[in-house]
């Protein structure tokens, strides 16, 4: 697996980075194209709804999530 990917954002008007794998990047970049959103969008909106988490952690996390729903065989929990 390559090494990780780091990608500059402005978030709440403050300029940051985020680095993750090449893999997760592709698959937010689904995400946003999926809801129509900028990929900057979409990495506003999972930081404004990450509470706690780290913020490159709350992406891979909602990567993986995202991922998951669009499996195939993936079956819906009901919570």
């Amino acid at each position: 697996m390559p090494g990780l990917k780091k990608r500059s954002v402005n978030l709440a008007g403050h300029a940051t980075s985020v680095a993750l794998e090449p893999e997760f990047w592709t698959v937010l970049e689904t995400m946003s194209k999926d809801r129509r959103i900028s990929l900057a969008a979409l990495i506003a909106e999972l930081d404004s709804n990450r509470g706690e988490s780290l913020l490159a952690s709350f992406c891979r996390l909602s990567a993986l999530a995202y991922a998951q729903s669009k499996s195939p065989g993936a079956k819906r929990k009901k919570a």
